[in-house]
């Protein structure tokens, strides 16, 4: 059994907004998963895929930052420290960036794919994509840290198909990056 290059679910898609499962082991199922993982993450050009965001409601994420590489199952974050604010996307909701405030240093503990216990201390990007992979297993987008007026405006251009990039116009008419 294979996987093969997996399809990446976008927007409006209800695995997306659900809380995923804990693994309850790592086996080889699990392992062709995490392969076929980074075979589309790899594919898409991004550093971050977690398991929902290819229909998958498990708490499994993979990580490649050219830095850093590493499967995370059940993660958990234990302690954050520091906070900045950087700019975002996600391969489930294209052409969309937000400003996401996000701790700068993380101490996280999960379980690896040959089901080896891991802490670890992370900042930089890694401690960013730890961050936003996360939040996918909480059933959370980056579009939940926009101002509630700005989630709506964006959410109805993806709906309606007018959304065509990170700009948003204001009530007056002027743009603004989000």
């Amino acid at each position: 059994m294979e996987f093969g290059p997996l399809k990446i679910r976008l927007y409006g898609d209800p695995c997306l907004e659900t809380k995923s499962k804990a693994v309850k082991e790592v086996g080889p199922v699990e392992r062709m998963l995490i392969a076929a993982m980074f075979e589309t993450m790899s594919a898409c050009r991004g550093v971050g895929l977690a398991a929902p965001q290819v229909g998958i409601n498990e708490q499994i994420f993979v990580v490649d930052t050219g830095k850093e590489l590493f499967v995370a199952i059940n993660p958990k974050i234990i302690k954050t420290a520091g906070n900045e604010v950087m700019e975002e996307g996600c391969l489930s909701i294209p052409r969309v960036l937000v400003d996401v405030k996000r701790a700068k240093t993380v101490w996280v503990e999960f379980v690896d794919q040959e089901n080896r216990h891991v802490r670890a201390q992370l900042s930089g990007l890694a401690a960013k994509v730890f961050q936003h992979e996360y939040d996918h297993l909480q059933g959370k987008l980056i579009l939940d840290y926009l101002k509630p007026q700005d989630r709506s405006r964006i959410v109805s251009q993806i709906k309606n198909g007018s959304y065509t990039g990170n700009v948003l116009g204001d009530e007056d008419g002027n743009t603004r990056k989000i």
